[in-house]
């Protein structure tokens, strides 16, 4: 059984990505090419950029528009990491929703 004390322990040494706050937002990668879009969920937000959750199998393009309906807005995205079904984005800025998606 590990002790309260060794649980705050460990919890200082995770990443700072995990200690962000968690939402649970659904969102759309968005590429130009052939108007592509893959469904995503963002698992985590701030300012500067957000970690997504994406079926493992789908390319996720080095830049693209991350569409999230709820916030009415359309991130410009860079890839920063991926890891499996995992991946962090920077945020470049942000653009009108493309007029061809339909959300």
């Amino acid at each position: 059984m590990m002790h309260m004390s060794a649980l705050r322990a460990d919890h200082q040494h995770e990443p700072e990505r995990q200690r962000r706050p968690r939402v649970l937002k659904g969102a759309s990668i968005l590429s130009g090419i052939k108007n592509s879009e893959i469904g995503c969920t963002v698992r985590n937000m701030h300012e500067q950029g957000a970690e997504l959750r994406v079926p493992a199998e789908m390319t996720v393009p080095d830049q693209f528009l991350l569409y999230v309906p709820v916030d009415r807005t359309a991130y410009r995205c860079e890839l920063r990491w991926r890891a499996g079904e995992r991946c962090g984005v920077e945020f470049r800025g942000t653009a009108p929703k493309p007029h061809w998606h339909y959300g």
